[in-house]
């Protein structure tokens, strides 16, 4: 398990959290330096997942004897419980109390499509997005996951071509030609993937070593190519430096080793980001009824997502995949493996 990864995990899904906060509670409008990063860069936190999506899966598949079919059930097992459950939640608390998500609207169609992780218009008409919106990630994740799982069949030095060509047929031809899901796919977003697992490749060749200056001024790099950003596509102005953030942290993990704060950190991180807007939304409503100072809520909002997303990553995580583990017929030895990154 590589520490510095975990740690990017947890930053990103928390910037993530603050670009919502001043969403729901401010509408994105800016009083604050601190308010104009998260509103302006706190969404590059999903470029940073995608990054390192790329570069795990590619480390916890290469040289291991796994079948397509078997990758996908361990990602299934461990990627959908969670997000099931939130999405069925956001559904109950929808019919139970509707004024604490005002922009929710619940079709049974859409709401099938969302666990399917299908893109599919909103009922509330705000775009492509699933039921729990922060969801439209996972969308891309499923798509890379599938992908990927074809790759298996060809060497591990292959699979990025593979992947690659695969994401253009996908994204850019048959897609569009097909207007699948209302052109949700065409995105540059998705080549942030590719730029993970490239980083994958040089750190299994022993290329990811350097004196600790280099990584640590990659990573001031990276911060001033966010912060001053650019108008370029999205995989350029935010997927760019998120690779160099991953690289340099990945470079510095001799440095984070042994942390167990950080590797709980990004354990959580996963359910942070499911709950975090359900716990936002909640939040907001109560601060609508009775005046509270919605800076005033923020701690509330943070401490109930962390301890939601322990409790979530604790009891719901760990052991519906373990659960499913037992049913899929998953090796331990499987396993580990994969979880050495």
């Amino acid at each position: 398990m590589l520490i510095s990864v975990q740690f990017l995990r947890a930053l990103a899904a928390w910037l993530v959290v603050g670009h919502h906060f001043m969403q729901l509670f401010f509408n994105f409008e800016v009083h604050n330096a601190l308010e104009y990063l998260f509103v302006e860069k706190g969404g590059a936190g999903v470029d940073v997942f995608f990054v390192i999506s790329g570069l795990v899966i590619f480390l916890a598949t290469a040289d291991k004897a796994l079948t397509p079919w078997r990758f996908m059930l361990m990602r299934v097992a461990r990627i959908a419980p969670a997000y099931w459950f939130y999405t069925l939640l956001l559904a109950l608390l929808t019919l139970a109390v509707p004024s604490m998500f005002p922009d929710v609207q619940l079709a049974l169609g859409h709401v099938l499509l969302s666990m399917l992780f299908i893109p599919a218009q909103h009922p509330a008409g705000y775009g492509v997005y699933p039921l729990l919106d922060v969801g439209w990630t996972l969308n891309f994740e499923m798509l890379f996951y599938c992908l990927f799982a074809v790759a298996l069949w060809v060497r591990g030095d292959y699979r990025l071509w593979v992947v690659a060509v695969l994401l253009y047929l996908v994204c850019y031809l048959i897609g569009p030609a097909l207007d699948l899901a209302d052109g949700f796919y065409r995105n540059d977003i998705v080549l942030e993937f590719l730029m993970g697992i490239v980083i994958g490749m040089l750190y299994r060749r022993g290329l990811c070593r350097a004196r600790a200056w280099v990584p640590l001024l990659g990573i001031v790099v990276a911060c001033v190519m966010f912060y001053h950003g650019a108008d370029v596509p999205r995989a350029l102005e935010w997927g760019v430096p998120s690779a160099i953030l991953v690289i340099s942290c990945v470079a510095l993990e001799p440095y984070f080793q042994g942390s167990r704060v950080l590797k709980l950190l990004g354990d959580c991180s996963y359910s942070v980001y499911l709950i975090h807007v359900l716990v936002l939304c909640a939040g907001l409503w109560v601060v609508k009824r009775t005046g509270i100072d919605p800076y005033a809520m923020l701690p509330v909002c943070i401490v109930f997502t962390a301890v939601g997303a322990f409790a979530s990553y604790q009891w719901l995580e760990k052991s519906t995949y373990r659960t499913l583990k037992r049913w899929f017929g998953i090796e331990e030895s499987a396993v580990l493996s994969r979880q050495k990154y």
